[in-house]
């Protein structure tokens, strides 16, 4: 039997089953969303109703875009429960009690239709004792889907099924999470706290145990276990703030209780002082205070952090070790790794005692939480954050010395990890002669790591060497079928000159007819591409070499404009933090496939300057540019319109808010897997090639002139009265206004896109002239923030 899951219910509507409600919404599935009739009012559905109203309210989004809630129909179990018959799927999000649990599976199985699957977002009760009760088809249909919160930026979908629960059944579900919801799908085992939260809780017991024993304090350990290591920079103690310390204690609680052969059980029995802060009401943000807590301290905003000597919050300080900076300095996260692990300071120790532990504890766990190392890898990258997973840390620090110095320090490394050594591989894993990923099982010894059929990964294609042309910052690849992949690698994926003149060859190769199609992607780090080189800007602003800015600015407007009108398929799949420059890239070509998660601005006024590569002229003809030329229009308001989006420096925080905002066309797709992102954009570009598309002739726009301008520019003077703008961005702004509005020219004046981008080269060449403008640039390279000079 094969399962479609259109409508699906959910069962709960706190904070989970609104977050799962809203991302259903997002990937464009219709939900009912279940809850009690309060007895103190007298809107029935109340509590759907407003768990709704939450999620519309909560920071960071839930929803793509607010106009997805409309998707959620709001219920209660006592007048909608006929409802239910016609979802496809299920899914539990009720109090973590097993009789309430119960109690609601009694009601799922009196509405369910035939065939409709269930499952528990619980994250530790036993599958088995949920099940026990069920009819046997219910039992066949029944497993767990753990998500995790926030649930539309949490990779993770766990998985768990019960020995009764059909192959077909879990096949829909894990097809379902990954093609539809965009989930990396993790498969465990019916354990307490299944797999991310297992290894995750351990690393942090781990960590609080290593702070008692150095004497160390709680931002010193987040200092070690954030950023520096490639995690969030929550790290432990902030993380635990965000889930809330008795939440953390009960999943504590859960492993003590119920992993009773666990050889580090008593590690997640918590100490008094973190019981006493739960005893005391500190349970964390949700409270206020917790491990950290905000305050005023002179009238000023200051973070405090729990002393456990004084037991009370004192100011935060940053921790100054060479080994937590010299990882700091490291943009690959094998080598901030063995950067922090190289130090001979306590922050190296403490992260080296816990990493190893860690390690062993993982292996220790095979194959009683998950069969294999990719699924605990994949859960703490998806669930947690780690940039790397336990295997692949210890993979990178090197296995054979690494167990050296773990058995000279007393720990007991498992049999099955020597016996790879033995067996003559010195890795979890590697790559064979295909360039595909294998990894060392215990079980079934070297086993293929599973990826989707057609997905394409950018290290292999390096691996197997599917060079066309390679720079320090850009390289052309051959994704096979007739598509030629432009990847960045600069540092955020910046843009520079080598990028461009990678982007120019290969241009020429598809007018050469050597490719039919050009992708622009990459997939390393969390940046498609954060801008243009500033540094580069600053340099020669400084030394006044203005035809080297300008001689870029045209090359830069010259090639997007090349892309944007080639006679073959330029697609550019753009993912993350896409800003300025990189914007521009992903504006002007053929199509745009973005992933779901994007977050696209031209923020250049950030550092006092506007885009000059083409930006302020395509957000000028996707405003206007469909209208026809010849009718009486105004073009100020929606001119306002797109300067209030580029002079803010506003960014659109989705896909779907950039569509809304003109960043990416009605027929760009989205992609909501970010994993499936260049395989669909390289299939996108050879359907456009295949089908032989025509490109348009170049627009035209009608622009306000000097009229449009002076609206402008009286909003600037009002927001300089008030007190929110400088007069450095009222400068900014004016010549912002100028070039929107078509620069010196009477109204109703029609004007090409190359006249757009000689408004948009000058304006920007005369505020690289202003030494405000270069403040602005030097504190955002010292800073990585903006100026308000």
């Amino acid at each position: 039997m094969s399962y479609e899951i259109k409508k699906v219910a959910v069962l709960g509507a706190g904070v989970m089953g609104t977050g799962i409600a809203a991302h259903l919404a997002n990937a464009g599935i219709p939900s009912l969303l279940f809850d009690i009739v309060p007895k103190d009012s007298d809107r029935r559905s109340s509590l759907a109703e407003d768990g709704i109203k939450g999620a519309l309210k909560a920071k960071p989004a839930a929803f793509y875009k607010k106009e997805n809630a409309a998707r959620i129909t709001p219920c209660n179990y006592d007048d909608d429960a006929e409802k239910l018959s016609t979802c496809d799927l299920i899914i539990e999000v009720v109090v973590e009690r097993l009789d309430i649990k119960a109690h609601v599976y009694k009601w799922v199985e009196k509405n369910r239709k035939k065939g409709a699957i269930v499952a528990s977002n619980t994250s530790g009760i036993s599958l088995e004792a949920m099940a026990s009760p069920m009819s046997a088809e219910m039992r066949e249909h029944f497993m767990i889907t753990h998500f995790f919160n926030p649930v539309r930026y949490m990779a993770l979908l766990e998985l768990v099924t019960g020995e009764h629960t059909l192959p077909a059944v879990v096949k829909a579900v894990a097809s379902f999470g990954n093609q539809v919801l965009g989930k990396g799908i993790v498969f465990g085992k019916d354990t307490p706290n299944f797999v991310a939260n297992r290894i995750g809780t351990y690393g942090m017991a781990s960590a609080l145990r290593a702070m008692t024993d150095a004497n160390l304090n709680i931002e010193t350990i987040d200092a070690i276990f954030g950023s520096a290591l490639g995690r969030p920079k929550s790290a432990v103690f902030r993380t635990g703030d965000l889930v809330g310390i008795d939440t953390l204690l009960h999943v504590f609680s859960n492993v003590y209780d119920n992993a009773t052969t666990d050889e580090e059980r008593d590690l997640f029995l918590p100490p008094d002082w973190v019981k006493e802060l739960v005893a005391n009401g500190a349970l964390g943000s949700k409270s206020g205070a917790g491990f950290f807590k905000k305050d005023k301290i002179d009238g000023k905003k200051v973070i405090l952090s729990y002393d456990l000597d004084t037991k009370t919050y004192t100011p935060t300080e940053k921790p100054r070790y060479k080994s937590i900076g010299a990882a700091k300095r490291k943009e690959d996260p094998a080598e901030a790794i063995n950067a922090m692990l190289s130090g001979d300071d306590e922050a190296a120790k403490v992260a080296w005692r816990v990493i190893a532990d860690t390690a062993i504890y993982a292996a220790n766990r095979l194959p009683e939480i998950a069969d294999d190392i990719v699924n605990i890898d994949n859960a703490m990258r998806w669930g947690f954050g780690w940039a790397t997973g336990p295997f692949q840390t210890w993979d990178a620090i090197g296995v054979a010395s690494s167990i050296e110095r773990m058995e000279a320090e007393g720990r007991t490394v498992p049999a099955w990890v020597k016996d790879m050594l033995a067996a003559g591989r010195a890795s979890f894993y590697e790559r064979d002669s295909t360039g595909a990923m294998n990894y060392w099982c215990p079980v079934n010894g070297v086993s293929v790591v599973p990826t989707p059929i057609g997905n394409i990964n950018v290290k292999t294609l390096r691996a197997t060497k599917k060079f066309v042309h390679r720079t320090a910052s850009a390289t052309l690849l051959d994704m096979g079928d007739g598509a030629l992949l432009l990847e960045f690698h600069s540092k955020m994926n910046a843009l520079d000159e080598l990028v461009f003149e990678q982007y120019a060859r290969g241009l020429d190769l598809l007018d050469e007819g050597k490719y039919e199609a050009l992708v622009v992607g990459n997939q390393d780090g969390k940046a498609f591409s954060a801008g243009a080189n500033i540094l580069m800007i600053l340099m020669n602003a400084m030394q006044q070499n203005w035809d080297a800015i300008d001689e870029a600015l045209v090359g830069m407007q010259g090639l997007l404009m090349r892309a944007k009108y080639s006679k073959k398929p330029v697609v550019v799949a753009p993912y993350g933090l896409t800003l300025g420059g990189g914007a521009e890239v992903a504006m002007q070509c053929t199509a745009t496939v973005a992933a779901a998660e994007l977050y696209m601005g031209l923020v250049e006024v950030g550092v006092g300057l506007i885009p000059g590569g083409g930006g302020c002229k395509e957000m000028m003809v996707r405003y206007l540019g469909d209208l026809p030329q010849d009718a009486g229009y105004d073009p100020n308001p929606l001119l306002q319109k797109a300067f209030e989006q580029i002079g803010m420096g506003k960014v659109a925080t989705s896909a779907e808010e950039a569509r809304a905002v003109g960043m990416l066309r009605p027929t760009d797709m989205m992609v909501i897997n970010g994993e499936d992102l260049l395989s669909k954009a390289k299939r996108v570009a050879l359907g456009l090639a295949a089908a032989g598309i025509t490109p348009p002739a170049e627009r035209t726009i009608k622009v306000p002139g000097r009229s449009g301008r002076a609206a402008i520019e009286l909003f600037l003077r009002q927001m300089k009265q008030g007190g929110y703008a400088s007069e450095h961005d009222i400068l900014v702004g004016s010549k912002l206004a100028n070039v929107l509005t078509g620069g010196d020219v009477p109204n109703n004046t029609v004007l090409t896109e190359r006249d757009l981008l000689d408004l948009e080269r000058e304006a920007f060449l005369s505020l690289c002239g202003e030494p405000k403008t270069l403040e602005r640039i030097q504190y955002m390279l010292e800073k990585g923030k903006p100026l308000r000079n």
